[in-house]
Formats: structure tokens, C-alpha cells, sequence
């Protein structure tokens, strides 16, 4: 049986920390390091950059990261995997090739790609389309590892897919290895958002070291039967513990089960245990065949968009409100106006800041003129003529376009996954699908899942389970849910997840039971009063100690075109955990 493998990341995000790459290179010993830069927004924003020039579409980023530490990579014998190849993975490795050159060194390099389908995109019904990149799986990594590449570079494939490809080159699984490669898809979706695993955007964050060192990046140590260990290189900054791993592994995940293109894994199999300082085992996973479809990221451009924020001081802020929003409608004839909600501030402030309240206008329309000097126009000849102490946060500016986001979903047929050989020869990468799905037979039966009985719970299929008695007539106390709750949240296109959990402590089982019973979609609209009137699904997940809240419809068309104060929910289970609810007096 192999060695487990040691898969780094370094990136979480298209602009994370420059320095990582060479910190995660020679922070300690690792096998492969990956980079995941891409983002529904990211596509956006690279698919402007590809209008712009045809010759962009990447993580420009990614080359200057590698251009610094390209020869420790070589020496080391380090792999690495990053999908900052975006809308132009051929064109990042002429670019690569380039500075490479430049050093003197000539690193095998290999790319991934047939996860564009712009071409096709008036074919497959999405007029109008910026970019349309459908989720690739890791087998096209794997193929590129085997044949000698040093360094790999991928369009759009799924973000845990850059620890599943190097993962099953190492162990030679193939796509009938179900559980094995479930197990590379969990460790991959901890470590993929960077230092998010390492005690980054923790609700937890008080309990955690903190000194002036950066938190390190996190990597998985990932065994031959899927099964991990999730780490960071000793001496860096935070702390990977399970709860910092139930916080990754709970973020932006939608369901019990979580698709991917080689695999759908079943979250509630999964078992997290703290077997060191920093270290964190990963066990349990169990995979079902991947779905017959492809997810597929469609921007486009929705039209453009301006806004400015008023400052409101003192008394009667209501009353300024209501003015300025009247001398402004008779002004503002876009499409959409969206006026955030005010609400007076505290009393006798004894700061002028604390005194004051913020008005914010967003406007929105397909012709730029409406919402561009129209509008800000509209705006700064009220300043001397509106509610007193007119001020704003600063002038408004120029409109700038945004794009709208949704989700579609083709036929794996219609896909072509295709890896760039060093050598110069291309290969079609058999469609995982196809094998797995034969197995869905068995995939069903108990023996692989031993699932309980599946009952309609909260309206959405979960495991039937126990919760706790209900708190009528038992002593509760009014506090915060976050007194011994953690919570993660972000965004799903439109939809807002959130993952709450029992933190790891005392009476954690009797925590975890009222949690499950306590937290409904009913519950989760009084709690979160934005939620009100939209489809709310709660998938209980007792062996992570909690539940994932998803929110259909909360940011609208997605954080490249939302006007609400939070557009990618990143704030939302603080939100959540801030809320007071009657908790029984025996579990506090």
C-alpha cells in the first residue's frame, strides 16, 4: 500500500497571499502544492479581462507566485496543481513557459481543459453568455501527474478536484474507487479556501492562538483508502482543530450530499477526530456514483450599476430619510432603485460616528446613462438642498458594469475533458460516469452505506434521528445561539449557506440533539427576518454535531449584480449566532 500523499494549498482565492506559495514549498515537507483561484466572480472578472484581451482569461497572480519560487519547486520534487488556468489555461502555460525560460529551468507543464463551452452556448440556450464553464473532475490531473508533469494548470475544474487528481495518480485509483475518492473530495473541500481550515473566519477565533504570524496554510496527508490528516507546517500562525475543520467542511456545501463530477460524497459519513496538536483525522467517507449531469458556471452581463451612501445624523433620521428619498424618485428613472433600510441610532451617542446612520442607493439598469451622471448628478446637487448635515461616505462614481450568475446543466456527454501531455500529445479523459455509475447497484445497497431509514425531516430527506424533548416546560435562559454554536456561511449563486454546529466541549451529544430539534426552516426565517417568504431547506448532519441552512434566493443573481448589504452571506451565521433564543438552563 502507498504512502499517504501530502497535498498543500496555497491559495485560496484569485488575490490571497503572494508569499504563500514559497512559504507552503519550504515550510516543510510536501508532495504537491495546490492554488484554487476561481470563483463564480472570478470567472466574471477574467472573462472581462478575456474581452479586453483575447490573450487573458487567467490568475495573473498564479505566474508571479510561481516565477518566485519555480527552482526550490524543481529541486524538491514538488508538484503543482492550480486551476488558474480560468477561461485560458493554454495561454497561462505559454506564459509559465516564458518566465521559466527566463530562469533557465524547464519544468514539464501540462493543462487541463473542454470545460468551455462559450462556443456552444447559444446552442445549449444561454444567449447572451459572458462565459459557460461546465466543473471538471481530477482524473484529467491524474493523467497529466502520470505522465511526468512538474506542474499542471486547469480551466474550471471543481475546487476539491486539485487534492482528488494528485490523490489518485498516487494511489492509482480509478473512477470506480468510490469511497477512496469521496475521502480526496473532503480533504480537498477543507483545504481548498486556504486559511479558512487554519482558524480563518472562524466564529470560534477567540478561543484560537493569535500573534503577529500569518496563519498558515493548511494541508491534507491523504492515505490510499481516502481517509486523511489534516495539517499545517509547524510554526506557522492558527490552529487546525475539528472544529476548524466542521467549519470548512460545512461551507458552501448545499445538502446531505455533496456532487461532484467523479463522485457524490455522503457528508454524514464522515468522522472527524483530533489526534495531535494541529492535526485533525478525516475518516468514514462515503461515495455514490457522480450525477449524470455537469454543473455548469454561466455569467453575463446584466447591465450597469452605481449607488452612494448618505450619512444621517442625529434626530429624526427616519424623516431625512424619507426626504431625500423623495427629492431623489422624481430623478431616478433606472430599472431598479434599492434603498437600504434605516433605523435611528443610539440615543445621547457621545461620538458624532455613533450618532449617525447610513442611507445607502443602489441603481441599476441595461443603459449605462441612467445610472451614471444622471444619477450621481442627481445625488450631489441635493447638497445643499436636502435633510440637515447632508453628507456622504464619498462622492459617487462612474457606473460600472455586473454580471448575473446561474447555475445550468448539461449532459456529461456533451463535455470534452481533454489533458495537454508535456510531450505536446492531447487525450480525452474517460468520463468518470461511466464506470461509477455501472456501480450504482451497489452504491444503493445497505451494505455500502448502511444507511437508517430516510424520513422526511424539516423538509428535506435527512437521516431519521433523535432530538432533544421540546423546551416547553423546561427552565431555559434567553441568549445568544452562538453562546456554544459555531456557524459558517457563504454563497451559492443566489442561495446563501450556512453550516451550524456544536462546538466541541461538554454535554455534546445533548447539545447537538437540541440543535437538530430546535433549528427548523420555520426557525431560521423568525431568526433571519430577510428570509421571510423563501424556500428554506435544514439537512441535519448529527455526526458533524449539526446542520446545513440553505437559503434559496436570499442574493438574488449572485454577488456580481447583488445590492444587499452582505452579498456573498459571509457575515450571515454571525448574523444567525447573534440572535437570541431560549436555550434549557441544563445544556448552558
Amino acid at each position: 500500500m502507498s504512502e499517504p500523499i501530502r497535498i498543500a494549498n496555497c491559495s485560496g482565492f484569485y488575490g490571497d497571499r503572494l508569499a504563500a506559495m514559497r512559504e507552503v514549498v519550504t515550510g516543510g515537507p510536501v508532495d504537491v502544492v495546490t492554488g484554487d483561484y476561481l470563483a463564480e466572480l472570478t470567472m466574471l472578472i477574467l472573462g472581462r479581462d478575456r474581452m479586453r484581451d483575447a490573450s487573458l482569461g487567467y490568475a495573473k497572480t498564479f505566474v508571479r507566485q510561481l516565477e518566485d519560487c519555480l527552482g526550490e519547486v524543481l529541486e524538491r520534487g514538488v508538484k503543482v496543481v492550480a486551476n488558474a488556468g480560468g477561461l485560458n489555461p493554454g495561454g497561462l502555460v505559454a506564459a509559465l513557459r516564458e518566465v521559466a525560460g527566463g530562469l533557465g529551468l524547464d519544468p514539464a507543464i501540462a493543462h487541463v481543459d473542454g470545460d468551455d463551452l462559450l462556443p456552444r452556448a447559444q446552442e445549449l440556450g444561454w444567449d447572451g453568455a459572458l462565459t459557460a464553464n461546465a466543473y471538471l473532475g481530477g482524473l484529467g490531473v491524474a493523467r497529466a501527474l502520470g505522465a511526468g508533469a512538474d506542474v499542471v494548470v486547469t480551466g474550471r475544474v471543481t475546487d476539491a478536484s486539485l487534492v482528488v487528481g494528485p490523490a489518485a495518480w498516487h494511489h492509482g485509483w480509478g473512477p470506480e474507487a468510490l469511497d477512496e475518492l469521496a475521502g480526496a473530495v473532503v480533504a480537498g473541500h477543507v483545504v481548498e479556501c486556504g486559511t479558512q481550515a487554519t482558524g480563518g473566519n472562524f466564529s470560534g477565533f477567540l478561543d484560537l492562538p493569535r500573534d503577529a504570524r500569518p496563519l498558515g496554510f493548511p494541508l491534507a496527508e491523504v492515505a490510499a483508502d481516502g481517509s486523511s490528516v489534516i495539517t499545517k507546517h509547524e510554526g506557522t500562525g492558527g490552529a487546525v482543530t475539528v472544529d476548524t475543520v466542521t467549519a470548512q467542511l460545512m461551507y458552501e456545501v448545499q445538502s446531505r450530499h455533496y456532487l461532484g463530477p467523479d463522485v457524490t460524497v455522503d457528508l454524514d459519513s464522515v468522522r472527524l477526530a483530533q489526534v495531535g496538536e494541529d492535526r485533525v483525522a478525516v475518516s468514514g467517507v462515503r461515495g455514490l456514483p457522480p450525477p449524470e449531469t455537469l454543473k455548469v458556471c454561466v455569467n453575463e452581463l446584466g447591465g450597469w450599476r452605481s449607488s452612494v451612501e448618505l450619512v444621517l445624523t442625529g434626530l429624526d433620521v427616519e424623516a431625512k430619510a424619507d426626504w431625500v428619498r423623495e427629492q431623489l424618485a422624481p430623478r431616478l428613472d433606472a430599472a431598479e432603485v434599492v434603498w437600504s433600510p434605516v433605523r435611528a441610532p443610539a440615543p445621547d451617542a457621545d461620538t458624532e460616528e455613533g450618532a449617525s446612520v447610513l442611507l445607502r442607493c443602489t441603481v441599476k439598469d441595461a443603459d449605462q446613462a441612467r445610472v451614471d451622471r444622471a444619477f450621481s448628478s442627481a445625488v450631489v446637487e441635493l447638497a445643499l438642498a436636502s435633510y440637515p448635515g447632508f453628507t456622504m461616505t464619498a462622492p459617487p462614481g462612474r457606473a460600472t458594469p455586473y454580471g448575473v450568475y446561474r447555475a445550468a446543466y448539461v449532459d456529461r456527454a456533451l463535455v470534452t475533458h481533454t489533458v495537454h501531455l508535456p510531450d505536446g500529445t492531447s487525450e480525452v479523459v474517460p468520463d468518470a460516469a461511466a464506470v461509477s455509475l455501472g456501480l450504482e447497484a451497489r452504491a444503493q445497497g445497505p451494505s455500502h452505506l448502511d444507511q437508517p431509514e430516510v424520513v422526511e425531516v424539516r423538509g428535506a430527506l435527512a437521516p431519521s434521528l433523535e432530538t432533544a424533548a421540546p423546551v416547553v416546560g423546561r427552565p431555559t435562559r434567553r441568549v445568544p445561539l452562538g453562546t456554544f454554536c459555531h456557524a459558517r456561511s457563504g454563497d451559492k449563486g443566489g442561495d446563501a449557506n450556512v453550516g451550524v454546529w456544536v462546538g466541541q466541549g461538554d454535554q455534546l451529544d445533548e447539545r447537538t440533539a437540541w440543535l437538530l430539534g430546535f433549528l427548523t426552516p420555520d426557525r431560521v426565517r423568525e431568526l433571519l427576518p430577510e428570509a421571510a417568504g423563501l424556500e428554506v431547506e435544514v439537512h441535519p448532519l448529527p455526526h458533524l454535531h449539526g446542520v446545513n441552512v440553505l437559503l434559496r434566493g436570499l442574493l438574488g443573481d449572485g454577488v456580481a449584480a447583488g445590492t444587499r448589504f452582505d452579498p456573498q452571506a459571509k457575515g450571515l451565521g454571525e448574523w444567525l449566532r447573534s440572535r437570541y433564543v431560549e436555550i434549557p438552563e441544563e445544556l448552558l
